[in-house]
């Protein structure tokens, strides 16, 4: 028997459960399945989630790494909390940083990098925002379509450093959106168009202003839950400028 090849066999299989536990946990948690601060013991996601204890641990560890998780020594995993003063900084940081991945993708824009904007705008526009079947709930492959749009729009800024932290922000970001489940009339769609139609020209002032005034409006639609803001549609101009963006 070959006990190297078996070890090494062994050693794949874990990975690919704790990179499964990590998928499906990370969707749930972005989701807002859980309640913030709620403790995440070993015992119960590997119940939950139909795993074992190494995998679950490994992909518990990943997810603390990205910001998802929070760790106490010796006391194990909680789920992060979510407040107004943390939403507005994560959505100052996000501006700050997108801001410069725009610009140096507009700068360094190609045929290519055009391309893919315009096909990911393209997909975006024609899925749609909620589930037929529950109009409550958003559309994981609108969801996941929108996700690829705005990377395609910072796509060419050359430095996947830019590009991971912008990942990372855009995760903690999609948390607060989903947690919200709040319903506004909005132009989404006619949004990412403006964002995409003045990058693809050129226009680095014009597309910037876009795509953070996309982001401020989002942020201010979720404050509703925190009680920042009574009506999200009525008070989202004030609430931008409390956010100092």
């Amino acid at each position: 028997m070959n006990y190297e090849s078996a070890d090494m066999s062994e050693g794949a299989a874990k990975s690919t459960l704790a990179t499964t536990v990590y998928q499906q946990l990370r969707d749930d948690l972005l989701r807002g399945v859980y309640e913030s601060q709620s403790k995440l013991r070993v015992e119960w996601v590997v119940s939950r989630y139909g795993a074992g204890t190494s995998p679950v641990r490994e992909a518990l560890n990943r997810l603390a790494s990205e910001g998802l998780l929070g760790r106490h020594d010796q006391r194990g995993f909680f789920i992060m909390p979510v407040s107004a003063e943390e939403l507005e900084e994560l959505t100052r940081t996000r501006c700050w940083l997108e801001e410069l991945a725009l610009r140096e993708s507009i700068v360094n824009r190609t045929g290519e990098w055009e391309e893919q904007l315009v096909l990911a705008l393209h997909r975006l526009a024609r899925a749609q925002r909620r589930l037929p079947q529950d109009p409550s709930s958003n559309n994981p492959e609108w969801e996941k379509l929108h996700r690829a749009f705005h990377r395609a729009l910072i796509g060419g800024c050359r430095s996947h450093w830019l590009s991971d932290f912008c990942d990372q922000l855009s995760d903690q970001a999609s948390r607060y959106r989903l947690i919200s489940r709040g319903d506004c009339e909005r132009d989404e769609i006619g949004e990412h168009r403006l964002i995409a139609e003045r990058a693809v020209d050129g226009d680095a002032e014009g597309a910037v202003e876009a795509l953070l005034n996309h982001y401020r409006l989002t942020a201010a639609l979720c404050m509703e839950r925190f009680e920042v803001i009574r009506d999200p549609r009525a008070s989202a101009a004030k609430q931008l400028n409390s956010l100092g963006l």
